[in-house]
C-alpha cells in the first residue's frame, strides 16, 4: 500500500508541512505551529495518510541531530561563558525545583503512583531545544541575553537526559548500582569531549582541507553529515545523547576556519530534515484521547505551564537579571522537551505508566509546543505596550540592582551612551576609548558587566528598556544613544523611553530587516546599522578596488548603492 511506502510518505508529510508552514506563516505564526498541527491531521490517529511512520521518526531524528549539530557551529564558548553561571547551577536548580515540584503535584493533585509521578517530575523538568531554537532563529534572538540564556540551561538539561535514563531503573524497582552508573555515564561524557577536542584540533581540519582541495560541493557536505552523525553515533554507542555529540562536535568545527562554509551547506539540510521533526511530533498526538480527556488535558498542560514559567523565570532573576528577561526565558522553557517522548516510552516499556498516562503526556507536550510561539510573541508585545507607558512603575522597576556597587555609584555625564555590551557593544566601547570620547554603558547582563569594569568603564547595571534605568544615565543631557543588542521589540522599548526623556536624542540601533526599518524609523531613530548591508558594502568596495575602477567612478557607484539601499 502507498501508506506504508517510504517515498510516498515523505513526499506527503513534506507538501503537508508545505501547506501548514504557508497557512503559519500568512496568519503571521511560528511555522512550527503550521508543522505540529499539520503532522496531527496527516497522522495514523487523524486522517491516517501516513501509515507507517518508522522511517519519518528516523529521519526525524536526523533532523534533531542537525539542528544541535549547527547550534554548535553558531554558539561560540564565550558566548556561553557569559552565561555560564546561570546555565550551569541555575540550570541545575531549575531541573531539581521542577522536578520536585512535578513529583510532589502529581503524588498529592493527581494521586498518581510514586513512580508515575517521579517519571512526570523528570519528564516535566526538560525544555524541547528543537523548538526553542528554531523560534529564537525566527525572531533572530539567538544571541540577545534571554536567548542565551536559555539555550545553555537546554544544552545543560539536554546533558541531563543521559543521567535520567540511567536513574529510569530506580522507578519500577531494579536499582543496581546506581551511582557507580552515573559516574560512568558522566566519565563517558567527559572522554567523549576530550576525544572530540583532540580529533577536531588536528584530524578534522585535515580531512576538510584535503576535501576541500578537490573543489566539490558534494563531497565537502557530505563529508560534514558522515562527520556530525558519526559524532552522534559515537556518543549512542556509548549509552550517551545523540544530541550531545553532534552538539560537541559542532562547537569543534567553529573553531577552524572551515566555520562558515560548513555552515552554508549544512542549513538547507538542516531544515529540511527538522521540518520532519517537527511534523513527527504532531503525528503522535491522538485527537480521541485529547476529546475524551480533554479536562485532564488542559489541567495538566496548565500545571506545566504554571510551574515551568514560574521556576524558570525565579531562578534566572535569583542570578540578578531583570524581570524583562526572566520572563521572556520563563515563557520560552515552558514547554515538554521530545526527549520527554524517550522518557515516557520507556516507563511504558517498563510497565510502570498506562497507555493513558502515555498518550497524556505526549498531547500536553505537543500542546505545549504549540502554545510557545504565541507564549513568546504575547510576552514580547507586552513589554512593548507596557514598557512604553508604565516603565516608571513596578513592573519594571526591578532592572536596578541597590546592592550593585555600579548602580550605587554616581553616574557621570557621557555625550555617548552604549546600550548592550555584547561584542558589538565592546567594540564601539574601544573605538570611543581611543578617540577619547566619554561614555556611559547600560548592561543588564552581570557576566558582561563585570567585563565593561574590568576595563574601568562608566557602567550601570539594568535594562535600557526600563525608564527608571535611563533616567539614571541622564539620558536629558546625552547626545547619542547607540542600542547594539538585536531584540526588535527591546529595541522599540528603548527608542520609545529614550525619546521620551530627550526628544532631541540621536539613536543610532542595529536592523535586521526591512520591516524592523520601517518601524524604527517612524519611532525616529536617527540611523539604522544593518550588519548584513554593512558588510556586502564593504564587499564591493573591495571589488571595485581589485578591479582598478578610477577613484571618481567608484565613488559614484558607491554613493548610488548606498542611496539604494537607504531608500
Amino acid at each position: 500500500m502507498l501508506q506504508s511506502d517510504p517515498v510516498f510518505a515523505i513526499a506527503i508529510l513534506l507538501g503537508a508541512a508545505l501547506i501548514g508552514g504557508i497557512i503559519a506563516h500568512r496568519l503571521k505564526q511560528p511555522v512550527i505551529l503550521g508543522y505540529l498541527i499539520i503532522g496531527a491531521i496527516v497522522g495514523p490517529h487523524s486522517l491516517g495518510i501516513v501509515g507507517d511512520v518508522e522511517i519519518v521518526k528516523a529521519l526525524a531524528a536526523i533532523g534533531v541531530t542537525l539542528l544541535m549539530f549547527t547550534l554548535g557551529l553558531e554558539i561560540s564558548i564565550s558566548q556561553l561563558k557569559e552565561v555560564g553561571k546561570v546555565g550551569l547551577w541555575g540550570g541545575i536548580l531549575q531541573i531539581a525545583v521542577t522536578f520536585i515540584g512535578g513529583m510532589a503535584l502529581g503524588v498529592f493533585l493527581f494521586h498518581w503512583a510514586l513512580p508515575q509521578s517521579a517519571l512526570f517530575g523528570l519528564i516535566i523538568s526538560l525544555s524541547s531545544t528543537a523548538v526553542c531554537m528554531k523560534i529564537l532563529m525566527e525572531r533572530g534572538e539567538i544571541s540577545s541575553v534571554h536567548g542565551r540564556i536559555m539555550l545553555a540551561i537546554l544544552i545543560l538539561q539536554d546533558v541531563s537526559v543521559v543521567i535520567m535514563m540511567v536513574i529510569l531503573p530506580v522507578l519500577d524497582g531494579v536499582t543496581g548500582n546506581l551511582p557507580m552508573a552515573v559516574m560512568i555515564s558522566t566519565g563517558k561524557g567527559f572522554l567523549f569531549v576530550i576525544a572530540a577536542t583532540v580529533i577536531g584540533r588536528w584530524l578534522i581540519p585535515w580531512l576538510l582541507g584535503s576535501v576541500g582541495g578537490t573543489r566539490t560541493r558534494e563531497l565537502f557536505l557530505l563529508t560534514i553529515l558522515v562527520v556530525c552523525l558519526a559524532a552522534a553515533i559515537g556518543t549512542q554507542i556509548a549509552g550517551l545523547s545523540v544530541v550531545f555529540g553532534a552538539f560537541i562536535i559542532g562547537l569543534v568545527i567553529r573553531d577552524t576556519r572551515f566555520m562558515h562554509e560548513a555552515l552554508a551547506e549544512i542549513t538547507p539540510l538542516r531544515d529540511i530534515f527538522s521540518t520532519l521533526f517537527f511534523v513527527s511530533l504532531g503525528m503522535l498526538l491522538d485527537p480521541y484521547f485529547l476529546l475524551a480527556h480533554w479536562q485532564m488535558v488542559l489541567a495538566v498542560v496548565a500545571i506545566i505551564i504554571g510551574l515551568k514559567a514560574l521556576v524558570v523565570s525565579g531562578v534566572i532573576k535569583l542570578f540578578g537579571f531583570s524581570t524583562r528577561i526572566a520572563v521572556l526565558a520563563g515563557a520560552g522553557l515552558f514547554q515538554i522537551s521530545e526527549f520527554g517522548f524517550v522518557l515516557a516510552q520507556s516507563g511504558l516499556d517498563r510497565g510502570f505508566i498506562t497507555d493513558d498516562f502515555y498518550h497524556l503526556i505526549i498531547s500536553a507536550a505537543i500542546l505545549t509546543m504549540l502554545i510557545t510561539p504565541v507564549s513568546v510573541n504575547v510576552v514580547s508585545r507586552s513589554f512593548t505596550f507596557f514598557g512604553s507607558r508604565f516603565s516608571g512603575r513596578a513592573v519594571l522597576a526591578t532592572s536596578i540592582n541597590p546592592a550593585d556597587p555600579v548602580a550605587a555609584d554616581p553616574v557621570k555625564l557621557s555625550p555617548v551612551v552604549i546600550a548592550g555590551y555584547g561584542s558589538v557593544g565592546e567594540g564601539i566601547a574601544r573605538g570611543l576609548e581611543d578617540a577619547e570620547i566619554p561614555f556611559l554603558v547600560i548592561e543588564l547582563d552581570p557576566g558582561r558587566l563585570a567585563e565593561a569594569k574590568r576595563f574601568d568603564y562608566d557602567c550601570i547595571y539594568g535594562d535600557a528598556c526600563n525608564l527608571n534605568v535611563l533616567s539614571r544615565a541622564d539620558m536629558k543631557n546625552t547626545r547619542i544613544l547607540v542600542i547594539t543588542y538585536p531584540d526588535v521589540i527591546a529595541v522599540e522599548t528603548t527608542v520609545k523611553n529614550a525619546l521620551k526623556l530627550n526628544p532631541n536624542l540621536k539613536i543610532l540601533a542595529r536592523v535586521h530587516s526591512d520591516a524592523e526599518a520601517e518601524k524604527l524609523k517612524k519611532l525616529g531613530v536617527f540611523e539604522l546599522i544593518s550588519p548584513e548591508y554593512e558588510a556586502s558594502f564593504r564587499f564591493i568596495k573591495r571589488i571595485l578596488n581589485l578591479q582598478g575602477i578610477e577613484t571618481d567612478r567608484r565613488r559614484r557607484i558607491l554613493g548610488q548603492y548606498r542611496d539604494f539601499n537607504i531608500n
